[in-house]
């Protein structure tokens, strides 16, 4: 299988859902399938019908998360020599030289993705546009609202 590449954060966030799921949902639906069950007919039991469906997303969200984590690649920016070169885990702003407007993204996995946190997926199209450029570097990215050309103002390992 492929490396899953992941920060820090995100390998923690992922484990505390694990947990979250295994240890708290997961009993949780167990005990709503028990009391179902005890209503009666499981035919027409829509409580009982919902809580297997609601089971069966868990199990399936915990063996995506469990494969994810034993594929991980976590990768560290922190511990690296800042080359102004972006990579994985970086955090760049960039200047819309068209607009004057400056904007601050993270790359990250896709797990972490949540632009209203400006964390940018690594296979976003913006993120594949500035993976291996460097500071003061004025790239072309193709967007779904056309091709947009940027200056890299600031490139952080943080």
């Amino acid at each position: 299988m492929n490396k899953v590449p992941m920060t820090v954060v995100g390998a923690e966030q992922l484990r505390d859902e694990l947990t979250h799921l295994k240890f708290e949902q997961r009993p949780s639906i167990t005990q709503a399938i028990g009391t179902a069950r005890e209503l009666g007919d499981l035919k027409e039991n829509a409580e009982y019908h919902a809580a297997r469906e609601e089971q069966g997303i868990c199990e399936a969200r915990i063996r995506d998360i469990e494969g994810k984590l034993s594929n991980v690649q976590i990768i560290d920016v922190t511990k690296m020599e800042n080359t102004g070169r972006i990579i994985f885990g970086t955090t760049v702003t960039v200047l819309n030289i068209d607009t004057e407007e400056e904007a601050t993204y993270r790359i990250v996995g896709e797990d972490e993705a949540n632009i209203k946190e400006n964390l940018i997926s690594v296979t976003s199209p913006i993120a594949r546009g500035l993976i291996g450029k460097n500071l003061d570097d004025e790239v072309n990215i193709q967007t779904p609202g056309g091709i947009t050309e940027y200056e890299i103002i600031a490139v952080e390992y943080i």
